[in-house]
């Protein structure tokens, strides 16, 4: 049985990550979603809103599994006995900066494969920080983002 991990922040998950997850899930046999507490980013939603969203947004994805973490990513999937980190790229910025973060699991967890999903095109200028910068300023989330996440959001920030 193959273990697929897809790390992230996902504050908050949009709709292109529910792709990721979809498509992994059709790939790999067990999926495990794992949020991780980002020391780079500050927070927008709770973590344990974020799981919860999550959970909700992949209800459909029957071999899915959310969790959370906090520590080093090559800690994590060693801990799952997970073979495979998969991660969602946008475009070549993104391709730039998680290729520096998979050379570094690599070498801390060397039995672990790294595999890039491409976004879809109609989610690939889709990301969490453009989300709360629309909320932010008010602009229109739907579509973009889950409908629990939108409802969510909205009751939150107004």
């Amino acid at each position: 049985m193959t273990t697929a991990l897809c790390p992230g922040s996902f504050d908050p998950v949009t709709n292109g990550h529910i792709n990721i997850f979809e498509r992994t899930a059709k790939i790999f046999d067990q999926v495990i979603v794992a949020v991780f507490n980002n020391i780079r980013k500050d927070s927008f939603l709770p973590i344990q809103e974020r799981l919860e969203l999550l959970r909700s947004s992949t209800a459909h994805i029957k071999n899915i599994t959310i969790d959370s973490f906090d520590g080093l990513l090559a800690d994590y999937v060693t801990a799952k006995n997970a073979d495979i980190v998969v991660r969602g790229l946008r475009d070549q910025n993104d391709f730039f900066y998680e290729t520096s973060q998979m050379l570094m699991l690599k070498r801390m967890a060397p039995q672990v494969e790294s595999v890039y999903l491409m976004s879809e095109h109609q989610y690939s200028y889709v990301s969490s920080s453009a989300i709360r910068e629309l909320v932010n300023f008010h602009g229109d989330i739907k579509g973009l983002v889950p409908r629990c996440v939108e409802k969510a959001v909205k009751a939150k920030f107004g």
